[in-house]
């Protein structure tokens, strides 16, 4: 509802440019894997599934923040692989010449070689192509949602989940591409390092909190009724995301830098021999300690977003109560907190979940057209999402009818 895709020639260009995009990142992905020895694939292919198990507790944590207006799955699954397939496979290939560019200019200042040793093209280039590449290629599919799926993007919380969802897609298939790296280069597989730093904070640090973050911004441009703050707040979202991921990229450069200036010994090139869960904890507090202004804005923007989309329920089915809320179910909502989601027959939990989704959805539509300046009552969508709680309402008046009925019976 209300997306530019509904108008044939948009949805026609819109796929016609996607289709482009992803004949590139086929490119780009037959000429990375057909490059790899065997063995080299054997050992990603194996990165993969552990990457997969681990991806599963972020996952259930966005599927957990977005229970109040929980999107469909497969949009859960579209936003995962945009950032494991569109991103990472856009990004390579600017990566790869951004990397390039620096590797020619430090061959031509061996200076630079003998401060920083032979990583010095990748330490130079990893704060500037990660961080203006990386964010560019994950944005895009957060635009995309942002301007195609209008009815599916509300508020600050979606914004999040979509971005979190981006980036934990990239950092699902990065980190086994880290892994195989390792292994043609020095022969062995660091799972450790690079899954146990990649999935810090349970798997909302690095790519996840970087592009949830300008999701949130995003969100909060729909969210707001400011026309300035409409035009800011994606800029500033962008910014953050783009300042967190160059920090995190520019800690190798800066401790080379450190250990240059003390005079120490340059480390002879190998894998670092850490474990899983070491490398998890001392990413966790790497997180909590040099990323803690990003932290903070991360918790305050999820915090504000759940005070906001509870209020906005309770506001806008105060005056649905007796049409599509009960007396009873209104008790319900107003009792609603932050760790705890209302249900209104827990013998029935599917059909109970799809109730107070609809209601939900409701009252999330409500406000969007009231913010537009229209009137709710005239909005097929709000008039959409009532009869889907009517229907819903009916068959739970039946349930209940046979449930009694078979109660008598059986006596």
């Amino acid at each position: 509802m209300g997306s530019p895709l509904r108008r044939t020639p948009v949805a026609l260009v819109v796929a016609a440019v996607l289709l482009l995009m992803l004949a590139v990142v086929a490119l780009t992905f037959l000429g990375l894997f057909g490059s790899l020895r065997p063995e080299v694939t054997t050992v990603f292919i194996q990165a993969l599934a552990m990457s997969s198990l681990m991806a599963m507790v972020p996952l259930g944590i966005l599927w957990f923040l977005d229970r109040r207006e929980r999107e469909t799955p497969w949009l859960f699954l579209v936003a995962f692989l945009w950032g494991a397939v569109m991103g990472t496979g856009l990004a390579l290939p600017f990566n790869n010449a951004i990397l390039r560019r620096i590797a020619a200019w430090v061959q031509q200042n061996p200076a630079i070689v003998e401060i920083l040793g032979p990583q010095a093209p990748l330490l130079l280039g990893a704060p500037i192509a990660g961080p203006l590449v990386e964010e560019v290629t994950k944005g895009l599919g957060l635009l995309l949602f942002f301007f195609f799926l209008r009815a599916e993007f509300d508020n600050v919380r979606d914004g999040f989940v979509y971005g979190a969802l981006i980036g934990l897609g990239f950092n699902w298939f990065e980190a086994p591409l880290y892994i195989a790296q390792a292994y043609a280069e020095f022969g062995v597989a660091a799972w450790g390092i690079h899954l146990g730093l990649r999935y810090a904070l349970f798997g909302l640090s690095g790519h996840a909190m970087f592009s949830g973050i300008f999701g949130a911004f995003l969100g909060l441009a729909l969210q707001t009724r400011r026309g300035w703050v409409k035009v800011v707040a994606p800029l500033i979202g962008l910014a953050l995301a783009v300042a967190a991921h160059a920090l995190n990229n520019v800690l190798p450069l800066f401790f080379a830098l450190r250990g240059a200036a003390q005079g120490e010994p340059r480390a002879v090139e190998e894998v670092p021999a850490i474990g899983l869960i070491d490398a998890w904890l001392g990413g966790s507090i790497l997180a909590l300690t040099i990323f803690l202004p990003f932290v903070i804005i991360m918790a305050v923007l999820l915090w504000r977003s759940g005070v906001w989309e509870r209020r906005v329920i309770r506001e806008e089915l105060a005056e649905e109560i007796g049409r599509t809320v009960s007396p009873s179910d209104y008790q319900q909502i107003l009792r609603d907190s932050i760790f705890r989601t209302r249900r209104i027959d827990r013998l029935r939990p599917a059909l109970s979940a799809g109730i107070v989704r609809a209601q939900h959805e409701l009252a999330f539509r409500k406000w969007r057209v009231r913010n537009e300046g229209k009137d709710p009552e005239a909005d097929p969508l709000v008039a959409a999402w009532r009869k889907k709680i009517e229907s819903l309402d009916q068959l739970a008046r039946r349930a209940r009818a046979s449930s009694v009925s078979s109660g008598v019976g059986q006596k």
